[in-house]
């Protein structure tokens, strides 16, 4: 019997990048999802983000979607770490945390419904992913107070 060499490549896993957007308040940035039963995690508040595209790194993809989104430049993005969306798109994110200071109701946002600058003591009253809320929580841990 002839043993033929049958190894296939795995696709790579999906990936996205969402980005950690604080405001000189030390307020985040959020962005209420629209309520589609077809997208992860409809009518939740999240961050900002998206999947990367076939041969994207992360840092080009949040750059990309944050434009997309929102047309949003922001300052001193910093990659931080990636949690995988275990309950929901299966992608594994890597945050990233950004400093931008403006009114987030003047963006042309062109994904969700809304976008919206909360203090952090104002998060656990909104309904947010759980692989965000723990990514959120990480990123302000390790803010000094």
């Amino acid at each position: 019997m002839d043993s033929e060499n049958t190894t296939t490549e795995e696709p790579a896993p999906a990936r996205g990048a969402v980005a950690i957007i604080t405001n000189r308040r030390c307020e985040l940035l959020l962005h209420l999802r629209d309520d589609h039963p077809t997208i992860a995690w409809p009518a939740h508040w999240s961050v900002l983000g998206g999947g990367c595209n076939p041969g994207e790194d992360p840092a080009t993809a949040i750059v990309r979607e944050l434009d997309e989104e929102a047309g949003l430049a922001v300052r001193n993005l910093t990659e931080l770490f990636k949690i995988r969306d275990e309950h929901g798109s299966g992608q594994l994110i890597t945050f990233f945390a950004a400093d931008w200071d403006g009114d987030e109701t003047g963006l042309p946002l062109s994904e969700g419904v809304k976008l919206q600058f909360f203090a952090p003591e104002h998060l656990d009253i909104l309904t947010i992913p759980p692989f965000i809320r723990d990514g959120i929580h990480r990123h302000l841990a390790t803010r000094p107070a």
